[in-house]
């Protein structure tokens, strides 16, 4: 059913979730009765399409800045009939504001900007939610910053080192890497 858009990212260089990791969210979101989400990134709506595809109660909020994938995400929203349960924001997702409180909050947008992100966002989550970060592994690039050639490539994994560190020392969360995807972080609020 959803294939048609993994089959269009494919050809058009979109980013989704890889197929491991976009199976964990949806079984974690359908594992913890998950029903509020807030996703920064919507690119064409498929990772938002597949996890309201979990439970028909759930409904998400998402927040997408680039105008071409705004209008292809509404067109597939509306095509997989869920513009009444996904809710999507045109906006930068530093500069929009966002009301409500969320069970899940996913980030999956520019990834030298997730500290701000996960800033500006964390107080909307619900005191037993989550938050999933994708693509911490970076296809297999953050490892190797050094032979990496382009300087803003290089620039952009430094960011994601110093927001993997920013959550393995932040006290108010814990936070599980798993190497599903491109990377997964699972971050829970501290008890």
């Amino acid at each position: 059913m959803f294939h048609e858009l993994e089959i269009y990212a494919k050809q058009n260089n979109v980013p989704i979730m890889l197929p491991e990791g976009i199976d964990y969210m949806t079984n974690y979101i359908k594992e913890h009765n998950i029903k509020n989400i807030l996703e920064i990134g919507t690119a064409i709506g498929y990772s938002a399409i597949r996890m309201c595809m979990v439970n028909d109660e759930i409904k998400v909020t998402t927040i997408e800045r680039n105008k071409d994938m705004y209008d292809i995400a509404i067109k597939n929203i509306n095509k997989y009939n869920m513009n009444n349960r996904i809710n999507v924001i045109f906006g930068d997702a530093l500069e929009v504001d966002v009301d409500g409180s969320y069970d899940l909050i996913f980030i999956d947008a520019a990834k030298s900007q997730y500290i701000k992100f996960f800033n500006k966002y964390s107080p909307l989550l619900k005191d037993n939610g989550t938050i999933i970060t994708d693509n911490l592994n970076f296809h297999g690039l953050r490892e190797n910053i050094d032979s990496i050639e382009s300087k803003n490539l290089r620039s952009m994994m430094r960011k994601l080192n110093d927001y993997i560190e920013f959550l393995e020392n932040n006290n108010e969360y814990t936070t599980e890497f798993l190497n599903i995807g491109d990377g997964l972080g699972i971050t829970k609020k501290t008890n």
